[in-house]
């Protein structure tokens, strides 16, 4: 979509689990849009700044000035806060029985937004955030969607920032552990983030150099992975390092669900202790369990992300300068192109099973428990 009215205040918003990056696209954005003399805001914690403005001291909305921003490139997680809480499409109160029901709040999202004479939203999420964002431009406001999730499993971009950092620090903790599991002849079992794509998890097995990783696109069976196990010791090796995806699937079964709340999306994990024990009890070994967790999530990102997060937030507010709208920026180098964002939310972004990545890793002897 193609608009040409000008722009005087702009908003941005951060919104689903952080990732780092988020802060440098906040700057970029910014700094972009004042150097074209609009205003730039910051809605708190999602959307709960203009929906639940009386919670807020500062009224749920933060100028953002270049004294803001300065400095902020570097650090984790986002200045204006976040929550995968209340999609304000499916909005959860209490009625008059105490019971949980769920409300439609968009109409007056957006409302608010022209009450507070925004002219356009600068989004930053993953899919459930940018499925939210194409639902507001269909209503009428002004969006640009920026892909955020360090899970790599948006539609349409290439990688979001956030994935390389991740994969960094897990890889660098497999490093750690190669020592330990050696020393000990253990078997280490590391679960890491990435839902329902196995992104992180082949990623981070391939560069840290795991014996087995367990993917949600490929369903394993944990006899292939003994076997694994036994044919390392009988090539002398007493130790065997096992990376398991969050969403990973036994062959006949289902993820593993750590708890649902109401108004979230499920929350997975605890397969790498399920992994570990059906491990421990078919091959009697030593073997232990590391869920690396929100670590993966927090931290300064590394240059590769900042520039990636620099590069979108720039590129949010250039598009919304070209009149664009209803788009999210997606890189495609060299370039970062515009993807409608009907299209950049239809579908996950899985690992391809025929990809040069697991092919690597098959050529290296890797196990995927198939």
């Amino acid at each position: 979509m193609n608009i040409t009215s000008s722009i005087q205040k702009i908003a941005i918003s951060t919104g689903g689990g952080d990732a780092p990056g988020l802060n440098a696209v906040i700057r970029a954005a910014v700094l972009s849009a004042l150097n074209r003399g609009w205003d730039v805001y910051g809605i708190r914690d999602g959307y709960n700044g203009l929906l639940l403005p009386e919670q807020f001291e500062d009224g749920g909305l933060i100028r953002l000035t270049r004294e803001r921003v300065r400095g902020i490139t570097h650090l984790g997680g986002t200045i204006i806060g976040t929550t995968n809480r209340n999609n304000p499409l499916h909005y959860p109160i209490t009625n008059e029985k105490g019971e949980i029901e769920y409300i439609d709040r968009s109409d007056e999202l957006v409302r608010n937004f022209r009450i507070h004479h925004i002219d356009a939203l600068i989004t930053v999420g993953g899919d459930g955030s940018l499925a939210i964002a194409n639902a507001l431009a269909k209503k009428g406001l002004r969006v640009i969607g920026v892909p955020k999730t360090i899970d790599n499993d948006l539609d349409g971009t290439v990688v979001t920032f956030g994935f390389d950092t991740a994969v960094t620090f897990a890889t660098e903790c497999l490093d750690r552990l190669h020592s330990t599991a050696a020393s000990h002849g253990r078997v280490i079992v590391v679960e890491v983030m990435g839902r329902y794509a196995g992104w992180i998890a082949l990623h981070t097995g391939i560069a840290g150099s795991a014996d087995v990783v367990l993917i949600p696109e490929i369903s394993y069976d944990i006899n292939k992975v003994v076997e694994k196990i036994k044919q390392r010791e009988q090539q002398g090796s007493n130790f065997t390092i096992v990376v398991v995806a969050e969403g990973a699937i036994p062959v006949g079964g289902s993820v593993t669900i750590l708890e649902k709340e109401t108004g979230r999306a499920e929350r997975l994990g605890g397969i790498g202790e399920k992994v570990a024990a059906e491990i421990s009890s078919l091959t009697k070994k030593e073997t232990r369990v590391d869920v690396l967790g929100h670590l993966l999530r927090g931290g300064s990102p590394i240059a590769n992300d900042r520039l990636i997060a620099l590069r979108f937030g720039a590129a949010a507010v250039r598009a919304l300068d070209e009149g664009q709208a209803g788009v999210m920026v997606a890189l495609d180098p060299p370039l970062v192109n515009y993807v409608p964002l009907e299209e950049a939310t239809r579908r996950m972004k899985s690992v391809p099973l025929d990809c040069d990545t697991i092919l690597t890793a098959r050529d290296l002897g890797m196990c995927f428990g198939d």
